[in-house]
């Protein structure tokens, strides 16, 4: 599957997850899911609760505002972004304890490298429990 990003989602979630090095940095995706097109329009940091460089997590009551604010300017949660500060963009054993919803994408910002690497991968099928998607940044949108 192809996910495709905004150039201004993009560039949020990068400067989020630099902002919190060397903690991870984490937030949700909205933007809009046609035909099992999903475009992230927006990228919303949220704080993370476990002040950790290993994981993340997400406040109940900060996902719902988000979401609620998604759902009123018309958009869709479409998954979760987090940053792997010290380690490669790839789902940890943690993440994939995590990556429940099929239907969710879940993009991983690694900033072990002197650029940072951004991919997004969601929850894979039989024995590979997930799977990488192409993610295309948009400068239109």
């Amino acid at each position: 599957m192809t996910v495709t990003i905004s150039q201004a989602a993009f560039r949020a979630i990068v400067d989020h997850s630099q902002s919190q090095f060397p903690l991870e940095a984490c937030g949700l995706l909205a933007g809009t899911n046609t035909t099992g097109q999903k475009t992230v329009t927006q990228a919303i940091a949220l704080p993370n609760l476990a002040q950790s460089r290993y994981r993340f997590e997400i406040a109940p009551q900060d996902q719902l505002k988000a979401v609620l604010a998604m759902r009123k300017l018309g958009l869709t949660p479409l998954g979760n972004y987090h940053s792997h500060p010290e380690t490669p963009a790839r789902p940890s054993v943690e993440d994939l304890a995590l990556f429940v919803d099929p239907s969710a994408s879940y993009i991983i910002v690694s900033l072990a490298e002197r650029l940072p690497v951004v991919k997004c991968f969601n929850v894979g099928q039989g024995e590979n429990p997930f799977s990488e998607d192409e993610l295309v940044v948009n400068k239109e949108i």
